[in-house]
Formats: C-alpha cells, structure tokens, sequence
C-alpha cells in the first residue's frame, strides 16, 4: 500500500507496527523538511501513532496553545499538532480548532481505536473498507486495492461515471470500499464503526440584513486572511492564473502581501476556451511573474488520467490539471489555485437559473403548477420553446426535474448502448419526484446537491489527483471554510447584486484590479476534447472500435458503438458520452476486475491496515 502511493509522497517513507495494527506513510515534505517531521508520527510512549495528509495553516496558533498547556514539541511540522492535540482536547474538541485541509488517522493503542477524520469540504481524499472484523483505509482506492481490499465493478457506480463523468462520494467503483463523508469524524473499535458529522454550512440566511458593500468588504478581508495562512511553507510556491475572477483575486491577494509567486496559464491554442492571453494581461496589470504552459497538441496517452485517478474520472479539465502539474513541479511544490469562488458565491448559470425558477415559484399556485407537472411533457425538448418548458419545470417541480435535464444516461439509451449489467438500472438522482416545496428553495436545495455530487466527487478529485499525481500540494484559498460559512449565509440577493454572478467577487475585482478584468466572459479551464478527437485526437477512438473491454465485459452491447461514432465523426464533433466511454474503456483495461465478484475474504496479517499519505 505505501508503494502504491509514492508518486504523491516521494520524499519519505514510514511504517510502525503494533500487535493488532499498522500505520504506513509517504511523505510529500512541505514543513519542516527534516527527519523530524517524518511519518508515521508516534507519542513518546508510542502508544498514539498519526497519518496524515494535507496542511493545517494555524498550526502555529494551535502549537502555542499546546505549548502553554506544558506539551513539548519536537518538530516545525503540522502533523504533531494532532498528536498532542488529540491527546490534549479529544477528536471532536482538535477538529472544530483546525483550519486547512486533511484527512487524517490516528492510532490509539491503549483503546484499540482507529480514528479516521476529513476536513469540512471534502478537498483531501480518504477511502476504506472493513472486512471480517478489520479495516484499511489510503488516500487512494489503488492502494486499498494492492492489498486485496475491494470486491468486483459495482455496476451502480459504472452507472454513475456514464451519467456524470465521474463515480460520486457515495460510492466507490469497487464494491465494498467507501469514501469517508467531508466533515465527518469515523471511530472504529475491534469490527465496530461509528460515525459523526461534525461541521455544517449556515443556510442562506435570505432576510439577513447584509448589504452589498459590506460584503465586499467583509469578503476581500477574508480573502488576504486566507491567501495569507496558505503562504505558510518551507517549499517554493506558485500559483494558477486564468483569465477569470477567481485566480484574480489570490493573485492580487499575493500581490499585497509581497508574496514571490509565480503564477502558470495552460494554454489550448486555436481553442474558444483559451485564456492564456487574458490571464497574460491580467499578470501584467498585478506586476507579478507569469508562465504559460502548453497542452500537447498530438495524440496523448490515457494511461496518466487513469493512473492519477483510482476510478475511471473524463473531467475534461483534469488533462490541463495534470500538464500543469507536470511544468509545475519544476519550479514549485505548493500550488494556490482558485477553486471554490464560483461554488459559494454562485458564479454558474445555474445557480442564478435556479434562483429565478425559485421566486416564480413562490408565486405559482399550487394547482398551476401541479398541472403543468402533468401536462409539461408534451412540449418538445429543444429550442426557445424547450428553454421555456425546462424553466417551467423547475419552478414547478424544484430538484427532480432541474438534476434530470442533465443529458448522460439518456444519450445511450436512446441509442441502445447499454449492455445487461446496467440495462434496467436506474439512478437516485432521477427519480426525485417534482414538487412545488422543493421549487420554493431550489437554490439551497440545488446548492446543498451540487455541493455532495458536482464539487466534492469532481472538483475536489480533479484537484487533488492531477497535482499530487506529480508531488504537487494544491492549496485553494476559496476553500477556507470562514469564507464558506460566511458567504453561504450572505442573501442571494447579495450574490447575485445587479443581476451578475458572483458579483461580490466581481466587485472586488473591479476595485482593485479593473473593470475589463471583472466583466470578462468566463471561458472555463477545460480542454476541447469534443472537437480534438475529431481532429487532432481520432486515431484515439480506435479504441472503441476493436477489443474493447466494453464490450467484452458485457457494459455496452457489441456493435453498438458503431453508428454514433460514424456519425459523430461525420458531423466532426465527439459527444462527451462517447469520451466518456473511451476513457472507461481504457481503464477496465488498466483495471481487470469481474463485475460481480463476490467479497471474498483476502489474507491478512493484521487488524488494522492502513496507507495514507
């Protein structure tokens, strides 16, 4: 299992052993790069062994607090402030005082419990799996799997990845293995688990008496706040730059704490998403260093997608996350990036969708909108006249029908693609019926979804997986969780001020850096996979023409993919699902497991085994 995750800890490598468990660690050294704040880290009576992954940016607060209760440290690194803070206050009373990202194990012999936590937002992975009486836990699902750990393909989880893209947090693509919630705290005692929730968001508080200045004020303190803490590092940083809001800001942020930073672009030539030119210009008027790096431009292979993900993941952003990853490497070790802005103060479409379909709602009687639940179906999908019936549905219906115009699934249906293991299968996320309750607060209904599905089983695994596939720690300031409970609570109103998305951040950006940078298009960092793989890319889809494990493993019915490729082709634009079931392909093939392979017991030599890194 520790060799299994040496590309996300190369610089050390611990293993301790007791009667009934293990602990065993890869190191990616960012505090304290000496010996002493290697891993496994013990008591001085070795009785309390830690794993750790992640940062905690007020461990130095913490450490004083400690140091004034008589404990004595050792190192300069985070991690021992979870081991004499666990101690010192108990589990529940450490992890309401941490400020960062982790996910973390601790070893209490004495009372042969195994404590597993993960911070609030879910940014750091922790997977496990218990069986006959033991349990093992890793950052990745490969390492579960190099010792035995796991039984066959869930096809329910398959099922997933065709719809999204990507397997969610409530399931793992093996059977048996599962993903500890964000914010949770897992206490497990000889076969016994027990587990608790210990942190929530703050409901938006819609008749708060906030108004637009103060929150801008009262965001861009919080913003400095955090980009400050995740300065803290005995490594070289740099930070991403887009041409968007976001990156902005923790640029700028760094700029006035005179911070040396260099900031990285990835640039897609000749693609509409292309930002390299704004984020260039944005660079210029920051006066800070500025690096773009390029995507490759030939054919590539899917093995680094598949190898940086334990489960099958088509992000399409996740190839430009791992090449920047790659130039990354070579002249920093942390990473800042701008990830969250857009999740908590609604920077996507939908979010303001969803809030006009709430307030027309709230002034829908319920008899209209129980009829048009009942009549709306006969109106076509596509169109104005389509964009009008999906609104409608919303405001009548709430989640079921704003989740269910997603077009995954659907696609192979209607083409008849999908083989027996998921023929008949149905998604949860579907079958959410409409109701006119879940209208009148589809904003923090569909904001309380996107946040469990979309952010934390994509986003959070995008980051995590593309930068420490390369030894690259991310760090995102908009992730902090003072900025999360503080924004979550801001009226939408607020977040949506003069009509524009994310306008709190926009405003500050306007301020301080100006208005051409604040009221650019979004692009969004992704890569045209749709149109390279019928251009520069196609010799790739060879893949789903012969041999494939698709069909071989019964998942798509044989010949089923050869009209829609003829006629994606044709029309010179992949649809996603079509790159989705290349990128599976390709990993059932890295990946041989039966689809129905029942929990059989694996040898163990241990109660307890464990690989973090």
């Amino acid at each position: 299992m520790v060799r299994a995750l040496a590309r996300r800890g190369p610089d050390s490598e611990g293993l301790e052993n007791w009667d009934c468990a293990s602990l065993g660690h890869r190191r990616l050294a960012i505090l304290d790069l000496s010996e002493a704040g290697s891993q496994p880290m013990l008591s001085d009576d070795r009785q309390i062994g830690v794993v750790f992954n992640g940062c905690i940016y007020n461990f130095l607060e913490l450490r004083r607090e400690l140091e004034s209760r008589g404990n004595r440290f050792r190192s300069d690194c985070d991690t021992e402030v979870l081991l004499h803070g666990y101690r010192e206050w108990g589990i529940d009373a450490l992890v309401s005082r941490l400020r960062g990202m982790f996910a973390f194990a601790v070893w209490d012999n004495p009372r042969r419990v195994l404590t597993l936590a993960r911070d609030r937002l879910g940014v750091k992975p922790l997977v496990f799996c218990e069986r006959l009486g033991e349990i093992a836990f890793a950052s990745t699902i490969a390492a579960l799997r190099t010792a035995g750990f796991g039984g066959g393909i869930d096809p329910q989880a398959v099922l997933e990845f065709l719809e999204f893209g990507y397997v969610t947090e409530a399931r793992a693509i093996f059977q048996g293995i599962e993903k500890l919630a964000p914010a949770t705290i897992a206490e497990w005692c000889d076969g016994r688990m027990e587990r608790r929730q210990y942190w929530s968001l703050p409901e938006t508080g819609e008749s708060a008496p906030v108004v637009f200045d103060e929150a801008v004020e009262q965001t861009e303190q919080l913003i400095l706040e955090a980009v400050k803490l995740r300065l803290i590092s005995d490594v070289p940083l740099g930070a991403l730059l887009s041409g968007g809001i976001d990156s902005t800001l923790v640029c700028w942020a760094l700029r006035q704490l005179n911070a040396n930073v260099r900031a990285f672009t990835v640039r897609a030539p000749g693609s509409d998403s292309d930002e390299s030119a704004a984020a260039a210009d944005t660079a210029r008027k920051l006066g800070i260093s500025h690096e773009i790096v390029d995507m490759p431009d030939t054919d590539f292979s899917l093995d680094e997608l598949t190898d940086a993900y334990s489960e099958p993941f088509s992000c399409q952003s996740a190839l430009a996350m791992l090449w920047v990853s790659r130039s990354v490497k070579r002249l920093a070790t942390v990473l800042l990036t701008g990830d969250g802005g857009d999740d908590v103060f609604f920077g996507y479409p939908f979010f303001r969708n969803a809030w006009m379909a709430q307030r027309l709602a709230r002034r829908l009687p319920p008899a209209i909108a129980a009829a048009w639940n009942k009549a709306g179906s006969v109106i076509p999908d596509y169109g104005r006249l389509g964009s009008a019936k999906h609104f409608l549905s919303y405001a009548s219906g709430g989640l079921g029908p704003f989740i269910r115009a997603h077009d995954g699934l659907p696609y192979y249906r209607e083409r008849g693609i999908l083989g027996e293991p998921l023929a008949g299968r149905e998604l949860a996320q579907r079958q959410l019926p409409p109701s006119l309750a879940s209208a009148r607060r589809l904003l923090w209904e569909f904001f309380s979804y996107h946040r469990n599905q979309h952010f934390v089983s994509e986003f959070m695994v995008k980051i995590d997986g593309g930068t420490m596939h390369y030894a690259l720690e991310a760090r995102a300031p908009f992730l902090d969780q003072k900025i999360w409970e503080y924004a979550a609570a801001l009226p939408a109103q607020v977040r949506f001020h003069g009509g524009n998305l994310k306008a709190v951040l926009r405003e500050i950006v306007r301020r301080r850096v100006g208005s051409d940078v604040a009221f650019r298009e979004k692009q969004g960092f992704t890569v045209p996979v749709e149109r390279w793989l019928a251009e520069r890319w196609s010799g790739m889809l060879d893949g789903l023409r012969q041999g494939t494990a698709l069909e071989r493993d019964g998942w798509v019915r044989r010949g089923s993919l050869e009209a829609p490729l003829r006629d994606a082709l044709g029309r010179r634009w992949i649809p996603v699902q079509l790159w989705r079931l290349l990128v599976l392909d390709h990993w059932l093939k890295k990946n041989q497991a039966p689809a129905f392979e029942d929990l059989h017991p694996a040898v163990s030599t241990a109660d307890s085994g464990t690989g973090v890194d």
